[in-house]
This record gives structure tokens, sequence and C-alpha cells, in this order.
């Protein structure tokens, strides 16, 4: 292999791509629609507080006066996103037509909203809420938790208990996870390590589902202008889809670094304030630099596994309708791990997490999630590396045998059977 060759060829392929306007008008797109869909809602959520009117009839004359005060000054536990004003109400004589009177109010928009208690309710565990929509869920699972602390709070004294005393003694445990290390056992979130794992697993899927159509579309363009041809006879067929997976690649990881470069800053304000609000003891979880250096070649392996496989699918076509065809493939072995994701997160040293990420499609994908949870062995990490890095070698020579016989075929749609017989012969 001339790596000279692979070089002019992957400078061409990158250069070609950053080069062009499309490339730089998505880079700059995705992060600015990501700085709407972050600052957005929460500017919105900040400077929109909703306000609800409501009735409430308390048949038993004595949850009104706790469920009010618990909703207007917001209490413990009780959501921020709706002041809630009730008017307190008596149930009257006729029941059915204060109903109808407190439905007529509603329908003129006298008031937002209405709540029914009673005895007979209460003792089947339930509450009546009537308002023109019911799709408020979050003003109304603050109104059902006021009610519920209240009814608490009445059966306990009900049944001869004093609920300032039994409140403590239900008081839930809570478990303080400590990850053990040589260096020492330290207090960490698990649910840190659980979202760590999971991001460096999207960030993954995105880009390869991303740049994985650019490689086969990169492949069917130069297929279709002919100019191959001419290129191939200064360049085997390995050396050019090594070269044109190394330059989309460079293309791929020069956009995805400005993509980080933004999340960071646009999340940095809330993790600095996350940080902040932590326990002294926790600890959010800590990558070493072993782990960070795997996580990046697998990353990088992972391109290579992937792109590889869209490049086959677009060096045995002519044409992008043709290839989509069959371009579920390569998709489908990128969504085969979302299968083991919670399995491996769960349980990275089991013999699923372990069998699964040492098999070369699914490695560069399953094995970072192991190193974010715990780091595995450093002979399975190696392993899985020298396997991944084999499996990429493999599919190169195999997209550069279809290359070579596919830059031919014009006119034709090829079968599964004539591309068998295009990488034998080849």
């Amino acid at each position: 292999m001339r790596l000279d060759k692979v070089r002019v060829v992957a400078k061409r392929e990158y250069l070609s791509r950053i080069r062009s306007k499309t490339f730089w008008l998505t880079t700059v797109l995705l992060p600015l629609f990501m700085a709407a869909m972050f600052v957005g809602p929460v500017l919105i959520i900040a400077r929109s507080t909703s306000h609800l009117e409501a009735v409430l009839v308390d048949g038993t004359g004595v949850l009104g006066p706790g469920i009010a005060e618990r909703l207007s000054t917001r209490g413990p536990g009780v959501g921020a996103l709706a002041q809630v004003d009730l008017d307190l109400v008596a149930p009257a004589a006729d029941r059915a037509a204060q109903r109808a009177e407190l439905d007529r109010r509603l329908l003129d928009e006298e008031i937002d909203a209405w709540i029914w208690l009673d005895r007979e309710g209460l003792a089947g565990g339930r509450a009546e809420y009537h308002a023109r929509s019911v799709s408020n869920t979050l003003t109304q699972e603050q109104i059902e938790e006021a009610i519920s602390i209240e009814v608490q709070k009445l059966r306990l004294t009900e049944a001869g208990f004093d609920p300032d005393v039994v409140e403590p003694l239900l008081e839930p445990v809570s478990l303080t996870t400590l990850k053990v290390s040589e260096e020492g056992s330290r207090a960490e979130a698990g649910e840190a390590g659980f979202f760590l794992a999971y991001g460096l697993f999207f960030m993954l899927y995105v880009v390869l589902l991303l740049w994985g159509q650019q490689v086969l579309q990169g492949v069917l363009e130069e297929k279709s202008s002919r100019v191959v041809e001419v290129i191939v006879s200064s360049v085997r067929p390995f050396e050019l889809m090594l070269g044109k997976l190394g330059g989309i690649g460079g293309a791929a990881l020069t956009q995805f670094s400005i993509w980080l470069a933004a999340a960071v800053a646009l999340t940095a304000p809330g993790l600095v304030s996350a940080l902040g609000a932590l326990p002294e003891d926790v600890g959010l979880p800590r990558i070493t630099p072993v782990q960070a250096l795997a996580i990046v070649v697998f990353f990088l392996l992972g391109f290579f596994v992937y792109a590889s496989m869209f490049a086959a699918v677009g060096a045995s076509f002519n044409n992008a309708q043709e290839a989509q065809q069959l371009s579920f493939l390569p998709t489908g072995f990128i969504i085969l791990p979302v299968f083991f994701l919670f399995p491996v997160i769960n349980d990275s040293n089991g013999t699923l997490a372990i069998v699964t990420s040492l098999i070369p499609p699914l490695t560069p994908i399953l094995m970072p999630l192991r190193i974010a949870v715990e780091m595995p062995p450093l002979w399975q990490v190696g392993l899985g590396v020298v396997l991944t890095a084999l499996f990429v070698v493999f599919m190169v020579g195999l997209c550069g045998r279809i290359y070579r016989v596919g830059i031919l075929m014009y006119g034709k749609k090829p079968t599964l059977k004539e591309i068998w017989r295009w990488v034998h012969h080849a």
C-alpha cells in the first residue's frame, strides 16, 4: 500500500468538502438550532407562569384551607409552572344544581376549573377536576400532589396519629452511591455515569448516521462523473477507498469538533449551576487519560467500520435511488447496539456486555459504553481495538474489490449474486 497515494486522495476528499458552502451552512445552522432549543424554552418558562382561577367544593369541610395554602405558596414538592388561586365553596344541598352552575361559570370563562372533593370519592382515592381543557397535565399534577398531602394528613389524624410525628417516620431512605477504585472510595452520582455513557453513545450514533450517508453519496458521485476511471489507473482501489474514508472522516471530525465546542459553550452555564448544587461529598464521573484515549480510538474506528459499509453499498450501485434500497444494511448495524444499550450500562462486566462488545460491528459503540461505566480489563479493550481494526481492513478491501468492478458497470442494477461475484473474482 502506497501511503502517499492514500494521503493525496484523503486531502482531495477533505478539502473538497470543507470548502463547500453546504458544509459550513450545516456546521453553523446546527449550533444555532441547538441554541434555540436550549435557550428558548428556558426563557419561555421563565417569563410565562400560568394563572389558574379555580373553585374547590370541599365536601370534607377540613381539607380546603390546607390545599389552598399549599397551592398559593407553592409549598415543597409543588411545581412552580402555575399559580393556582382557589375559591373555597361548601357543597350545596342540591349538588346537581351546584355542579350545573359551576359548569356554566366554566363555559362563560368566569373560572378556569372547578374541583370536587367529598368523603365518598376520597374513600376510593378519587377527586374530580373539571375544566374546558384537561391538557395542562403539569398544573394537574401540582393540584393532585397538594390534595394528596392534605388527605394523607387527614387520614393519619382520623386514625389517631399525629401527622407531624408520623411524617418524619415515613421519610424514604436514599442510597448514597460510592465508586470504589484503586485510589479509594468516593461518592459519585449513579445517574451521572449513566448519562455520560449515553451521551457518548448518542454522539457516535448521530455522527455515523449523518456522515455514513455522506460516504455513500461521495462514492456514487465519483462513479457517475467517470473521473474515477482515470484515478483508478494510477491508484489501487484499496488505496482509493482508504483515502476517501480518511478524507471524509477528517471532514466529519472537523464538523463534529465545531458542534461539540458549541454544545459545551451552550451548556456550560447550566453545568456550572448543576455542579454548584451537588453535595460537597458527591462528584462527577472521572475519566482517566487511558479511558479518554480508548474512547477516542473506538470513536475513530467506529466511523471507519460503518463508513466502509456505506462505501460498499455506494460502490455497488449506479445512483442514489438504487443504493437506498440496500442502505438499510449499514443503518441496521448502527441501530443494532441500541438493543444492548441498557443491559450493557446496567451490567458492564456481564457475559452479554463482554461478548457483544467484542463483536466488531458492535464494538465501536458498546465498548465505549463499558469504558464510561467501568473500565474493562485492558486485554478486552486491546482485543476490541485489534478485532475492530482487522474488520476495518477487511471491509476496506471488500469495498475495493466491489469498486474495481463496479466503476465499469453502468446502466444495469446489479443483484446481490452479481455483487458477490465481483468480490470473488476481483
